[in-house]
């Protein structure tokens, strides 16, 4: 270890005496903070703050105010239930929001605060056209009859659904034949006319499931179009394909058009300039392929063309918004294990941008995850690191310098021990250098050994970055005393398009190496202690864990898969998004080209090695990675002998929503590392 390291870790312990470490419960009784958008006149900031209630099991979200150049933030909302803003009027001064399936209204301090709509269904995803006359909003249509009781109105009391094509799960729902549509109504003043369907008869949804939102809906500036995200596909198409389009209805002569047609991959976010004069959207080339790099293409209105402005760029592009001034473009992005802030400088003349125009704004080890607002040369944004929970930073967008705006969380953060973290380049198989965070105990003391855990990444092509989460928390896990080291493997934004795409067809391969090579780096420093070696992980990392069980050559002592995949031939038979099992793993297990994948990398075919103790966690509505796969797991690990524990919730999908389910999760997480590391 560097000279200036072990200083750094001593200081670090110091500090830290008599603080206290972070446990569960206090983790999930921080205030979750969210943007939301700058007040009329663009001197306050407008966010939310959600907080759990670990006795009612439930959360609450109001919304506060804080003046843009700092201060004291004020709460503005204080009903029971979540609001959230729909509309700042720079006019009036007035602030629309959506409370409870209606539409409120209130000044910008909160005050006056009046319900000005009483539809009857209950309003969703909801935007105000810009000229104030009209009103968009989503709701589900029944569109196929496929429950029993629907179809056989004398059998009243039948629960049965009735199937003849695929898609008939998605999530954590099953299809009931209901699909969500964009309506649009004459606007007065709370008063909605009468509206209408702008995707009638089509069974296809809008927003996309499972999470599309706001950003699959928008108004065109001069208010007579409605643009809208969905991917017009039913059955077997729709669940093997990614290609989304963005359609453009006329409210004028309720014409629709697609404007993304020749584009075969996931079109998402469409967002016009404030002159609109451009149209810019997130596009992905390969039909098929979730994971594939995700650029921003301009339509130019005045020239009729469409350009490709990160074409040449070798990152993936997350989210964007156009500058006030039109001059340029920012976006969120993944580098180096980090989130940060990037600006595109659009040239008069869009053939002429390149990936020189693309400048990287802000550098620092957090993640930049949410853009709020820009006032002049400020942008409000949402930050978070392994260490803290989000909270509101400005940046000042010419120097990149961050100060930070909110502070909901400071009061706990300050009394707890805080961990260090280092980045280390460690060397892979093949020869690359590959980025793997270490994320070290609070107090840290290097002349003593510490239990290890290799944490497994999902995916599996999403970033290890410094995001901080109510379960895979590295804070956490740190607090009780472990040493965690976390890869940026192969398939992981952030470090170059190639790297990312390798993983595809290689799940069981160069990722495996990749893991064993830093956890068998890290193991030689003398802190480590080789003998009390863990592996945990979620989804992909679930399925890295199932698999490393039978490759490890004894290196671990103990295993945690949540959520992960088992048996890749039973998994292909019984997951919705057929398009990332054909992408990643090669299509069918009963096809030539696939058998690499469901012989050499599936996790099923190791289990005659297995021979460590493995705790399994399975979601009940999980049908990405459904629930045969935890259960075939474990009943593989209780016939072997083999020390093991089920953890079942059935009321979680793919993750854990729950509070107190959460809280669950985490102690029998740890209490099994107790027991076996």
């Amino acid at each position: 270890m560097k000279k200036e390291l072990l200083i750094v870790f001593l200081l670090a312990s110091a500090s830290s005496f008599a603080q206290n470490s972070l446990t569960p419960e206090t983790l999930w009784q921080l205030g979750k903070v969210s943007g939301e958008t700058l007040s009329p006149n663009k001197k306050e900031v407008i966010f939310g703050i959600s907080k759990t209630d670990l006795k009612a099991n439930k959360s609450e979200r109001n919304l506060y105010s804080i003046p843009l150049n700092g201060g004291a933030p004020k709460q503005i909302t204080n009903g029971i239930g979540s609001e959230s803003v729909v509309k700042t009027d720079y006019k009036t001064g007035k602030i629309t929001y959506s409370y409870k399936g209606q539409l409120w209204e209130m000044n910008t301090d909160g005050t006056s605060a009046k319900q000005i709509t009483n539809y009857k269904e209950g309003l969703e995803n909801v935007r105000i056209s810009p000229n104030g006359k009209h009103i968009l909003f989503t709701k589900e249509v029944a569109m196929v009859k496929n429950v029993a009781n629907e179809k056989y109105t004398d059998l009243p009391k039948a629960n049965a659904y009735i199937y003849t094509d695929l898609n008939n799960r998605h999530w954590d729902t099953w299809e009931d034949g209901k699909f969500s549509h964009v309506f649009y109504a004459p606007y007065n003043n709370g008063v909605i006319g009468d509206e209408t369907d702008i995707m009638k008869d089509e069974p296809y949804d809008c927003p996309q499931k499972p999470f599309g939102g706001l950003e699959d809906i928008i108004w065109a500036p001069d208010s007579k179009a409605i643009l809208y995200v969905t991917k017009k596909k039913y059955g077997k198409d729709y669940a093997q394909s990614t290609n989304t389009d963005i359609y453009k209805y006329e409210l004028e002569n309720q014409h629709t058009v697609n404007l993304t047609s020749s584009m075969l991959g996931y079109d998402t976010q469409p967002a016009f300039n404030n002159e609109g004069s451009r149209l810019a959207w997130t596009s992905m080339a390969e039909d098929g392929y979730e994971s594939d790099k995700n650029d921003i293409v301009v339509f130019d209105y005045n020239l009729n063309q469409c350009y490709n402005l990160t074409k040449n760029w070798d990152e993936t592009v997350s989210s964007f918004v156009w500058s006030a001034d039109n001059t340029k473009i920012y976006f969120l992005a993944y580098k180096s294990g980090t989130e940060q802030l990037f600006e595109i400088y659009l040239e008069k003349d869009l053939s002429k941008n390149t990936e020189k125009n693309i400048r990287m704004v802000t550098n620092g080890r957090w993640d930049i995850n949410g853009m709020i607002g820009q006032s002049g040369n400020t942008m409000v944004v949402s930050r978070t690191d392994m260490n803290h929970a989000a909270e509101l930073f400005t940046v000042n967008l010419n120097s990149g310098d961050l100060t930070p705006l909110t502070h909901v969380n400071k009061k706990v953060y300050d009394g707890l021990a805080m961990s260090e973290i280092e980045a280390k380049t460690i060397k892979t198989t093949d020869g690359k250098d590959m980025l793997t965070w270490v994320i070290y105990p609070p107090g840290f003391d290097p002349t003593k050994k510490y239990p290890t855990l290799l944490y497994c990444q999902g995916g599996p092509q999403s970033a290890l970055s410094q995001f901080y989460s109510v379960r895979w928390n590295f804070q956490l896990m740190a607090a009780q005393g472990y040493i965690v080291v976390a890869p940026n493997r192969r398939g992981m934004p952030g470090n170059g398009v190639a790297w990312n795409k390798e993983i595809s067809g290689d799940w069981g391969g160069q990722a495996m190496k990749d893991y064993l090579a830093a956890i068998d780096e890290i193991s030689k420093e003398p802190y480590v202690d080789k003998s009390r070696l863990g592996c945990v992980g979620a989804s992909y990392g679930g399925y890295s864990a199932f698999m490393l069980a039978g490759i490890h050559q004894n290196r671990f002592k103990t295993f945690i898969a949540h959520d992960g995949l088992f048996d890749l031939r039973s998994w292909y038979g019984t997951t919705e998004e057929l398009f990332f099992a054909n992408k990643d793993i090669g299509g069918p297990y009963w096809t030539k080209d696939a058998s690499k994948s469901y012989k050499d990398f599936n996790p099923v075919e190791f289990v005659n090695n297995w021979n460590t103790p493995i705790m399994i966690i399975q979601g009940g509505v999980d049908y990405r990675v459904p629930i045969e796969q935890g259960l075939a797991a474990f009943q593989t690990a209780q016939l072997k002998g083999i020390k093991s524990k089920l953890l079942y919730l059935p009321e979680e999908n793919h993750w854990v929503l729950s509070a107190q389910n959460g809280i669950v999760w985490q102690r029998e997480f740890f209490e099994w590392l107790k027991e076996t590391l």
